[in-house]
Order: structure tokens, then sequence, then C-alpha cells
């Protein structure tokens, strides 16, 4: 392990932390008046799935490669689907709810299916880290999940912000940019 190493792990991590900070935000959006440890749980379930999927990738290059190829393909698929349905569902409770002084609280549940959807496409990164040895892809792993959770953290926090001067049209805003996520999570794999 080197500098150079660390560097592409770090940015490994900023470009996989993407989708989850925009997802962190919308959460942010959706419950402004969050406490700070519900923050830090958002951004560490975001972090540990950021963990998981490319050690899972790597894992699965190692032994069911050519099982994994196969289902590769639905990925995306699969997380627009996931995302569409919290923003739906998000889309839905802004408009039942207009009138509410405070938006529902988010669900471990919904946090759940958020870090599976927004981590699924880090699947990937375990091809492009094929040749580093255990211990070596471990690591990168634990980078990406450091610098997705410090990226998600700062998501939660700019969502809170602005979830506070939009007010009620909060959960409605959150909702369109998870589906929006989910979208271009598609378009992306398609290009």
């Amino acid at each position: 392990m080197n500098i150079a190493f660390f560097i592409n792990s770090i940015l490994l991590g900023v470009g996989l932390a993407m989708d989850a900070f925009s997802v962190s935000a919308a959460n942010g959006l959706h419950e402004p008046l969050m406490r700070a440890k519900k923050e830090y749980g958002i951004a560490g379930t975001f972090a540990f799935f950021q963990f998981l999927m490319p050690m899972t990738g790597w894992i699965c290059v190692h032994t069911i490669v050519e099982h994994f190829r196969k289902v590769e393909q639905f990925v995306p698929w699969i997380a627009l689907i996931l995302l569409a349905y919290i923003g739906g569902s998000m889309i839905l409770e802004g408009v039942r709810n207009e009138e509410a002084e405070e938006a529902p609280a988010l669900t471990k549940g919904t946090l759940l299916v958020q870090g599976i959807a927004t981590s699924i496409d880090a699947l990937s990164v375990g091809f492009t880290i094929e040749d580093y040895g255990a211990a070596t892809a471990l690591t990168c792993s634990l980078i990406i999940a450091a610098v997705t959770f410090v990226i998600c953290a700062a998501g939660v926090k700019i969502g809170k912000r602005f979830g506070t001067i939009l007010s009620g049209k909060a959960s409605i805003l959150g909702g369109c940019i998870l589906i929006g996520i989910g979208i271009e999570i598609l378009i992306g794999h398609m290009v």
C-alpha cells in the first residue's frame, strides 16, 4: 500500500458516496429537527453499506464471479425501484401532510433500504479491486466507508438546514431527489 493507493481509495469513496450524500440531504430535508445521534446513525448506515458492497463484490470475484455477472445487469433496476418507492412514499407523505408542522420520522427500515439502494452499484467496485489481497481490499473498503461517513454527515446537515427553510415542502423535494437519483443510476449504467 502506497500513497497512490490511499488517494485512489479516497477518490473511489467520494465517487461512490455521491448518491448516498444526496439521499442523506433528502433525509435532512425530510426531518429538519432530527437529533445529532440520528444524523450520525444515517451517515453510519450509508458508510456501512459502502464498506460492505465493495467487499461483497471482491468476494464474489474470488468465488462466484460467473453467477454475479448474470445478476449485475439488474443492479441499476433494483436501485431505481427501491429509490422510486421510497421517494414516492415521501412525496405522498408530503402532499398528505402539507398542513403538518413536523414531518414524520425516518424509520430504520426505510434507512436500511436507502443504504442498500445507494450502495448496490458499489458491488461492481469488487471487480475493480479484484487484484488486491484480502487486507488491501479491506483497507480500501474501510477508506470508502470513512469518506462516505463524512460526506453523508455533511449531507444530512445541509438537508436539515434547507429543510427548516423549506418547511412543509421538504418531503416532496426529498422524494423527488430520491427518484431522480434512481433514474440517474439507471441511465448511468445504460450509457
